[in-house]
């Protein structure tokens, strides 16, 4: 299973963008705006793979999370 891979992704997400912004003072900006959408798309791509080996249809999933977050936006203009 995947699953934690999807939070050891979103950790490296995070330290991108620590990098970024150079929160941390010792290091500074060690990072790319860049980076962390290619992060993120890391993040993504292995919550696909999570979803897959949990026996679900990848293609369901998605059309289902996205049904709901077009509903959210009906009634939520604001996400």
């Amino acid at each position: 299973m995947r699953i934690l891979k999807v939070t050891e992704e979103a950790g490296e997400v995070a330290q991108a963008w620590i990098g970024v912004v150079g929160q941390n003072p010792r290091k500074g900006v060690t990072h790319t705006e860049r980076e962390v959408a290619d992060e993120l798309a890391d993040v993504a791509f292995t919550a696909l793979v999570a979803i897959q080996s949990l026996g679900f249809d990848v293609d369901e999933v998605l059309a289902t999370c996205v049904a709901k977050v077009l509903r959210r936006l009906e009634t939520e203009p604001t996400l």
